[in-house]
């Protein structure tokens, strides 16, 4: 039988533990764990839908578990469920402040609880939805400037901090306004789709991330690869375009839609912000644009 969400929960009461495993375990997953360390373990292995903690653990530790959790970008909208044997209301207060969505006192009602983990289930599905739509492109149906902002700030710190390289790349459809004009903005658009999902098809394929930039450019991110893996992804890109054997009746350098390239791959200088690689990915496509070559790279 499917799970229907993957719950963590942090007690150092081993019987309590075994009580929530087993009142949970029917319809969901459900990790249990001693302490912080083997909790936070867990949570680089498991993507969790919610967590239930004890705040009353030695040494604070329940408290401190949510206070990183709550202050880790990656963690911080997972839904946290108190459960304490305390029914001070400051204790309750507290819990709520650090950023617990409910509060429940032990020894509680494991139908008190199955109901009040239904009702914040439902209301993380809903906000994930509702996080999705925020962040695709209406037209592309790929992830959007939004998405592609968070994501390369995300990539951006993570590459810096574990000293690996960065790529970006910067792709525009050539020459895509005298299509437009030619083939009208019914076709237009269409073509914007096409080349949207293959460039999001080829980016997954090295476990990348492609958004939609601006009008009629995209920019994808790869992380971990050097250059020359970064130089491959634009050639694929590049066919799988031409493949498309889109006509362009208006184009001066094609008989079908083609694409132009800006790359910076960053090795070592993660000095500045990242909006600057942003800023010399557009010089790089400027150039290419200019020169007519397919893909200009530039090294950091």
């Amino acid at each position: 039988m499917q799970k229907s969400a993957n719950i963590l929960v942090l007690d150092g009461d081993p019987l309590n533990r075994v009580v929530l495993e087993n009142t949970l375990s029917d319809e969901h997953l459900v990790i249990g764990c001693s302490n912080s360390g083997q909790a936070f373990e867990r949570l680089l292995q498991t993507r969790f839908d919610l967590i239930i903690v004890d705040i009353l653990m030695p040494d604070d530790e329940g408290l401190d578990f949510l206070l990183q959790l709550k202050a880790d970008p990656s963690s911080y909208q997972i839904p946290v469920i108190v459960i304490s044997a305390s029914n001070s209301y400051q204790d309750e207060a507290r819990g709520l402040m650090l950023g617990a969505v409910d509060y429940i006192v032990k020894p509680f009602s494991p139908n008190i609880v199955k109901a009040r983990i239904k009702i914040h289930l439902a209301i993380k599905q809903k906000n994930d939805l509702l996080e999705r739509l925020a962040n695709i492109d209406g037209l592309t149906e790929i992830p959007n400037r939004r998405a592609l902002d968070e994501t390369l700030a995300q990539l951006w710190y993570q590459s810096r901090d574990q000293h690996v390289p960065l790529s970006m790349l910067l792709v525009d459809i050539d020459y895509y306004k005298e299509y437009n004009d030619s083939c009208g903005f019914s076709a237009g658009d269409e073509c914007l789709v096409k080349v949207a999902k293959v460039l999001e098809s080829i980016t997954q394929k090295v476990e990348g991330f492609v958004a939609r930039y601006d009008g009629v450019r995209f920019v994808a991110l790869m992380n971990k690869r050097n250059a020359d893996q970064a130089l491959s992804l634009a050639a694929a890109m590049h066919q799988a375009v031409d493949a498309l054997s889109i006509p362009h009746p208006s184009s001066p350098i094609c008989a079908h839609v083609t694409i132009s390239i800006g790359v910076v791959h960053v090795k070592e200088d993660f000095s500045g912000d990242h909006q600057d690689s942003l800023k010399l990915a557009d010089e790089a496509l400027l150039q290419a644009h200019h020169l007519q070559e397919r893909v200009v790279l530039v090294n950091r």
